[in-house]
């Protein structure tokens, strides 16, 4: 049984958002001491999300972030979840901007290295016209709820929503789908 219901945020919460609040007017001295009560908390986020080596440059640009941002700081939210939200961003950003960069290959034929690399053994169009001609065989109902789940990738719910009908419907059209057209393509072969 719960005696008591927590409603106030921790002590030490309320201490860094109370220093944020003083600090978002720029002096140098609140400033500093809001960085300094905040870095630890900070540094081990980001090293729990990161590395420790990626954790330094990180910390950096989230504190770049943060001063650009406390002048806006209005404490609707303690100061520790504003800033490891920043901290989060930053880190999101980070990945997003290794991902968008070219990858450089270190060799002579680099051609060669990317077409074996493919992936072999996919249907051909030939494969995908066949299959065209199969799916048309399925009634409507069962083609769409089998094109929504299975080559669109919607949940059944979303499918099921969509068709106007319950989840079990679409589960039940799809597997009739499935059966007909593996049936045809037994078939056909």
């Amino acid at each position: 049984m719960i005696d008591h219901v927590v409603t106030e945020e921790p002590a030490d919460d309320r201490r860094l958002t109370m220093l944020a609040l003083a600090a978002r007017d720029g002096a140098d001295a609140d400033v500093e001491t809001f960085a300094r009560a905040v870095y630890a908390d900070l540094r081990r986020f980001l090293a729990y999300l990161t590395d420790a080596q990626s954790a330094d440059d990180l910390t950096q640009e989230t504190f770049v972030r943060v001063l650009r941002s406390l002048p806006g700081f209005a404490g609707k939210s303690s100061a520790r979840t504003w800033v490891l939200s920043i901290a989060r961003r930053v880190v999101v950003d980070r990945f997003r901007a290794a991902r968008a960069r070219p990858v450089l290959a270190d060799l002579a034929d680099w051609q060669v290295a990317a077409e074996r690399c493919q992936p072999r053994d996919l249907p051909g169009s030939q494969d995908a016209v066949e299959l065209a001609e199969l799916l048309a065989q399925v009634p409507p109902e069962r083609r769409r709820a089998f094109v929504l789940t299975q080559v669109l990738g919607l949940p059944y719910a979303e499918a099921a929503e969509l068709l106007g009908c319950p989840v079990g419907t679409v589960r039940s059209r799809v597997a009739r789908a499935r059966h007909q057209l593996s049936e045809s393509w037994l078939a056909a072969a």
